[in-house]
């Protein structure tokens, strides 16, 4: 039987995988572990958004980087995903960070505020907003809560 610490830990990583280029599914991992009802919901929550917070920084990382790594296979998002996502800090700012749940274009943005210089306080603030508050709605929804 794997520990509890086990068990956190591989949430942690599959949220903070999540969040980076490798496809993983963190909320249905979270929505599992809510089921088993085995587990304090506010600490899966707590190390979800930390681990996927985390990951998100790692792509701020990237993106400070990006004329370096831009068009690698590896890279986790294209170049047409990439000028999407520039365009739209470009007319929202920071404030786009909020989408830093979605898919398809919550990665990118997460790359181009690293590249435009998004300092990294704003940057962690917001994107952990978005990434709680998702968290929350995997919470209601799989508790009925």
């Amino acid at each position: 039987m794997i520990s509890d610490l086990g068990v956190y830990a591989g949430l942690f990583a599959i949220a903070f995988a999540a969040a980076t280029v490798l496809p993983m599914q963190s909320e249905a991992a979270l929505a599992g572990l809510l089921l088993s009802n085995s587990y304090s919901p506010a600490a899966l929550i707590a190390v979800a958004s930390i681990g996927n917070v985390l990951g998100s920084v790692v792509n701020w990382l990237l993106g400070r980087g990006i004329d370096r790594f831009r068009g690698r296979k590896w890279f986790p998002a294209s170049h047409a995903q990439l000028d999407r996502a520039a365009s739209w800090y470009h007319r929202y700012g920071r404030w786009t960070l909020l989408l830093s749940w979605a898919p398809i274009i919550g990665d990118p943005l997460t790359v181009v505020a690293g590249a435009l210089r998004e300092p990294l306080l704003s940057f962690v603030v917001l994107v952990a907003i978005a990434k709680i508050a998702r968290y929350l709605v995997v919470f209601a929804i799989t508790t009925g809560f």
